[in-house]
């Protein structure tokens, strides 16, 4: 056997090896006594800080159950994301556009993986929710009044977190066949584009706008390093987003130039070993932390823009540094966690992604086991080892 052949059986061994691992983590989890949906845990212990209603992160809880299900085919884990779908409803009209977050990854992504009837209502419902807040003189769908995490809030407030709005906007067109859906998404992504991607293709977080006239008051990042910096998830953000939306409209060469800009972007400025900084202007130090979580949304990215990308080379550079990438991720950043003395003892320890970081200007979850970590790596691992398809999102 040649060098190369080891090399690819050890890289494929290694994935395997985490997919089994992290889906192990999602039956952990079940046995746990959780008060809400999974938000952040403890590398050391395994235990979940949880939020009550799913806060913006808490349909990624149900998406790694979608995922582990699809990848292992242990159908208890669909039954389970089943019972927690129940638990987003109350949140379909709250008056946050993160609830796109909630019902994309929480609701469309079963609905296509395990045809859950429930999960794609509630998607449904929930876009047609957010289509309603669509300002057509602005062309976005605003914050709202009880977004989390934002700065500000309100009706003259964006950031491009808020691209997740258009996920389930273009996923409900696509379901459909409205076309009010797509054209929603598109000029929500659009404007957002504007407003917050630089013209060298990074990325900043937030906007403020004229209510009446659209006209940007001021462009800033709130959580980041400095009002003016590149925080690590705001790039990986649009990079997931408008690279999604370009395989759903590859024909839109506005949306495909926006996706390969800030793709090109994170490609160029992050560290050699692909792992970025939690901000890309944070001084690199010793004890800088470094977001796992925004690293492993970007490798999803530059896996699904590959996919469109008129340019093969391009699509390759992009497929071998996510794989590469991803590789890093698992070999250096995914640990076991220990399955507490009232479990009985298995073959399969349960894996987390570590060193994600949350929210450093609070000290919030600096080092930590994010979901929307596990969620992304467990996606680009099911990409590259051929359990999901590479040209469909979600």
């Amino acid at each position: 056997m040649n060098s190369k052949s080891t090399y690819i059986n050890d890289e494929d061994r290694l994935f395997d090896h985490t997919v089994v691992g992290l889906t192990e983590r999602a039956r952990h989890t079940l046995k746990q006594p959780l008060k809400g949906f999974p938000h952040y845990a403890d590398t050391r212990t395994g235990e979940w800080t949880t939020t009550e209603d799913g806060f913006w992160t808490g349909g990624f809880w149900l998406g790694v159950l979608w995922l582990g299900g699809f990848v292992s085919g242990d159908l208890t884990l669909w039954q389970a994301a089943e019972e927690w779908v129940e638990r987003l409803e109350p949140r379909v009209n709250s008056d946050s556009v993160f609830r796109g977050f909630l019902f994309y990854f929480g609701c469309s992504v079963g609905a296509d993986l395990a045809g859950s009837k429930k999960a794609e209502t509630l998607a449904l419902d929930a876009a047609r929710s957010l289509c309603a807040t669509f300002r057509s003189n602005i062309g976005l769908m605003p914050l709202g009044t009880t977004a989390e995490e934002a700065h500000t809030v309100g009706e003259n407030e964006t950031n491009i977190d808020s691209l997740s709005a258009s996920l389930v906007l273009a996923w409900a067109a696509e379901k459909t066949g409205d076309d009010k859906f797509k054209d929603v998404a598109i000029r929500h992504a659009l404007t957002n584009a504007h407003f917050c991607v630089r013209e060298d293709g990074s990325v900043c977080q937030s906007a403020s706008f004229d209510s009446q006239t659209g006209k940007v008051i001021k462009t800033y990042t709130h959580k980041g390093f400095s009002a003016n910096s590149t925080w690590a998830r705001a790039q990986a953000w649009a990079m997931m987003s408008y690279a999604y939306l370009s395989v759903l409209y590859p024909e839109n060469r506005e949306i495909r130039d926006y996706a390969e800009k800030v793709c090109r972007w994170w490609t160029q400025n992050v560290p050699d070993d692909g792992v970025a900084y939690w901000d890309f202007d944070a001084p690199q130090e010793a004890d800088t932390p470094k977001d796992t979580s925004a690293t492993s949304i970007a490798c999803y990215a530059l896996l699904t823009l590959a996919t469109v990308l008129d340019d093969r080379q391009a699509a390759r550079v992009y497929q071998r540094k996510a794989r590469n990438t991803v590789k890093t991720l698992c070999r250096d950043y995914v640990a076991v966690v220990p399955r507490g003395q009232a479990e009985t003892t298995g073959a399969i320890s349960p894996a987390v992604l570590t060193r994600g970081c949350f929210d450093p200007m609070r000290g919030v979850a600096t080092e930590h086991e994010l979901i929307w970590g596990d969620y992304f790596l467990l996606h680009c691992l099911g990409i590259l080892t051929g359990l999901l398809p590479t040209n469909k999102p979600g």
